[in-house]
């Protein structure tokens, strides 16, 4: 509470106290407003002085009141974000698969396959995200294996009881390892994350260099192993160690309540059903907008699209009942949907002033090649990155480092693509990623424990990318 009190007075303090201030020598004025408001917004989503979702909707009021947006449909855009959409199609999903106990099979199956160790179960889900978010979105992603760790944490919890010490821990790594697992699977191949589609296209466009699937693999796919299993070592035995070793009875459980659960219901091969047709739409965009000229198969209309087939599908159409109700959305976390909004909208006014080209400037006199250029340069990139939308900042960055890169007579690659995996590597807040927005939905993991885990996770990936840049992409890229 006292944290709370003290977010509540000083950032509103520190956001006049910058207005107030003259901005510094280089900095135009509208940049230093878009400061001051991140000043503001950032102070109150690490105290939780007030509910995230009502920081989140400062943009909409202080934007035009700044100045710093006239045009009121920008202001709004990035609330209605295709990616916030994306959102809300996935929850609609877990929450068909929660009304009908699917994700619960699903969730009991994996576990008969992994063990009852819990940190085997841990590190299982750690595998088996990354596996899956080399191929897709690290959004859809999460969005598929949240509510099945949900699930698995709701098996060894009793009816009413809060969880044991070691169980929140456990809970609490799983969590962070299906959202941490999912940034970091992603940076395996070029499809799986939105920064690596933008840094292939830009360094064809703007540098003429020609980035092969199996060239970003031979770096990728070794980095992301490494920070994974660094990663998985450092939420299990440092950050939150649950000690919990093979829980006692957990087999025996996990048969038992399997066998309750019979058959599989109508509700549940519905809803397995379009969760599979989801997960096609998500897998195969490319091939399948190739088969059909014309066909623009975005995430988000996927996500959509399947959301209103389980509320059109039938269960029982004699008696009018359907996959989902309009009721069951009550449910649905609405609050992290203008949280993201929020973030977009932030990441929209630092970018539009100018904030990320002119640190992109400041590294314009530095010698490329050293190990600490490369640190300072990745360093920088993954605390902003926390800050700013990974596409906006590779959108913007890539192409101020590799003029640099040009000017110091070096590959543009050399700089370019840490810059990339670094817009990856946000893992200290809920706004940083959407991986960490919706495992930040589930109720398990609080901003201080995400801050804590990912500052950790961040130091590790600025030594590992600083290490890959000198030592593996010039000669595999």
């Amino acid at each position: 509470m006292q944290l709370k009190k003290i977010g509540f007075l000083l950032g509103p303090i520190a956001f006049v106290i910058l207005l107030l201030l003259p901005a510094p020598a280089g900095l135009q004025p509208p940049a230093w407003k878009a400061i001051a408001l991140a000043v503001l917004m950032l102070t109150w989503y690490i105290s939780e002085a007030m509910p995230l979702p009502v920081t989140a909707l400062l943009p909409m009021v202080l934007l035009p009141l700044l100045g710093l947006v006239t045009d009121m449909k920008k202001v709004f855009a990035p609330y209605a974000d295709p990616v916030v959409y994306l959102f809300m199609g996935g929850f609609v999903i877990a929450l068909a698969m929660e009304r009908w106990h699917l994700h619960r099979r699903i969730a009991l199956n994996i576990l008969s396959v992994t063990g009852v160790n819990a940190n085997g179960i841990i590190f299982g889900f750690f595998l088996s995200t990354a596996l899956i978010s080399m191929w897709i979105s690290n959004t859809a992603t999460t969005m598929m294996m949240l509510p099945i760790a949900l699930s698995v944490v709701g098996l060894f919890k009793t009816e009413g009881e809060e969880l044991s010490e070691g169980l929140r821990k456990f809970a609490l790594s799983l969590m962070l390892g299906v959202s941490y697992a999912s940034s970091i699977g992603g940076v395996g191949t070029t499809i799986g994350s939105p920064p690596n589609v933008v840094f292939v296209g830009q360094m064809k466009t703007l540098f003429h260099r020609e980035v092969s699937f199996l060239g970003w693999m031979a770096m990728g796919v070794p980095y992301a192993l490494i920070l994974l299993v660094i990663g998985y070592a450092v939420i299990v035995y440092v950050v939150f160690p649950n000690r919990l070793g093979k829980i006692p009875g957990a087999r025996e459980r996990i048969a038992e309540e399997l066998a309750n659960l019979g058959p599989m219901s109508d509700g549940e091969k519905l809803t397995l059903l379009v969760f599979a047709l989801a997960a096609m739409g998500w897998i195969f965009k490319l091939p399948i907008e190739k088969m059909i000229p014309g066909l623009k198969l975005d995430e988000s209309v996927v996500a959509v699209g399947a959301a209103i087939l389980l509320f059109i599908i039938p269960v029982n159409f004699r008696e009018w009942k359907f996959v989902l109700e309009w009721k069951n959305t009550e449910k649905l976390p609405w609050g992290i949907l203008l949280l993201f909004g929020g973030g977009l909208s932030l990441a929209g006014a630092l970018s539009e002033t100018g904030i990320i080209g002119m640190i992109g400037q400041q590294f314009t006199g530095g010698n490329g090649g050293s190990w600490l250029f490369i640190l300072a340069l990745v360093s920088i990139t993954v605390f902003l990155t926390e800050l700013l939308s990974n596409v906006a900042l590779v959108t913007v960055f890539v192409p101020v480092m590799g003029a640099v890169a040009q000017g110091m007579n070096i590959d543009p690659i050399l700089l370019c693509l840490p810059v990339t995996l670094a817009a990856s590597s946000g893992f200290m807040l809920p706004m940083s990623t959407p991986p960490n927005a919706i495992v930040f939905a589930s109720g398990h993991v609080s901003i201080q424990q995400m801050m804590r885990a990912g500052f950790y996770l961040n130091v590790v990936s600025i030594i590992l990318m600083t290490l890959f840049a000198k030592l593996v992409i010039p000669f595999v890229v």
